[in-house]
């Protein structure tokens, strides 16, 4: 049962981080609802390497073209240096506050629902009202529209928030297309996601274990599996319909988990 368990969540968190609906609200409140006991967190923490490497490998040619450039390709040194700049915001925010954040946020639902419905109703406003896009290639991106960007990243902090969609609404905000700010989005999750599993892996290191082992590597390669799969069909739905969709998403789980969390069934 417990394999069962990992495996569901293993997929939770591969569908929702690059989603703009927040893998670590999704996951604190799936562990609740399945009893799932994650001494330190570990198995949270280390499924999250599943969907980063599930990325990296989407975007391998990618990678390697502007790894290849950099001695000489001005746009390849560009690209790092833009990537460098959004990251920043949220390193320096997640080294002061994380530990506030985990203890105090992380531990209310009340939270998570409230950013969830504040959050859909932002991305409805900005669908709306967003400003005409003039950058329709992530890799166009300027240095100031990246830290931009990069600090909106900073509100992610806050479980329910998502990660994908503070970054992908400010890239809207700051004149990229709908494709090109979920790409920026996904170049930027690599650095970021990156730095905060080994800053929480530090932190859990001494609740590793052998006796876990078999469900965090389900968790691990379903996580992979699922963000390998969903990245290119949310391209496809963000190009034909927009981050509507999305926004409703966050507003209704907003709603229905104020209402569990009311009835105290949470």
């Amino acid at each position: 049962m417990h394999w069962l368990i990992a495996a569901l969540l293993g997929v939770v968190q591969g569908l929702t981080e690059f989603l703009p609906v927040s893998s670590t609200a999704h996951l604190l409140i799936g562990a609740r609802l399945l009893r799932f006991d994650d001494p330190g967190g570990v198995f949270t923490v280390m499924i999250q390497l599943g969907s980063i490497l599930a990325v990296m490998w989407l975007y391998r040619v990618k990678i390697f073209h502007v790894l290849r450039g950099l001695p000489s390709d001005a746009d390849a040194r560009h690209f790092v240096l833009m990537i460098v700049v959004a990251f920043l915001p949220a390193a320096v925010a997640g080294a002061l506050f994380s530990g506030f954040v985990k203890r105090v946020l992380y531990t209310t639902p009340a939270v998570i629902a409230a950013t969830f419905i504040v959050g859909g109703i932002v991305m409805l406003i900005v669908e709306r009202n967003r400003p005409e896009p003039t950058v329709l290639n992530a890799d166009h991106t300027s240095l100031s529209r990246a830290l931009a960007i990069g600090s909106c990243q900073v509100l992610a902090l806050v479980p329910g928030v998502s990660r994908s969609g503070a970054t992908i609404v400010g890239g809207m905000l700051m004149g990229l297309d709908r494709p090109a700010a979920a790409e920026f989005s996904f170049f930027l999750a690599m650095p970021t996601m990156a730095a905060a599993f080994a800053h929480d892996l530090i932190e859990v290191r001494h609740h590793l274990s052998t006796a876990r082992a078999v469900e965090i590597a389900i968790g691990f390669v379903m996580a992979f599996i699922a963000s390998a799969l969903v990245v290119r069909p949310f391209l496809a739905v963000v190009r034909r319909t927009g981050f509507v969709p999305f926004a409703w998403y966050r507003i209704l789980a907003g709603v229905v988990l104020l209402a569990v969390l009311a009835l105290g069934w949470l």
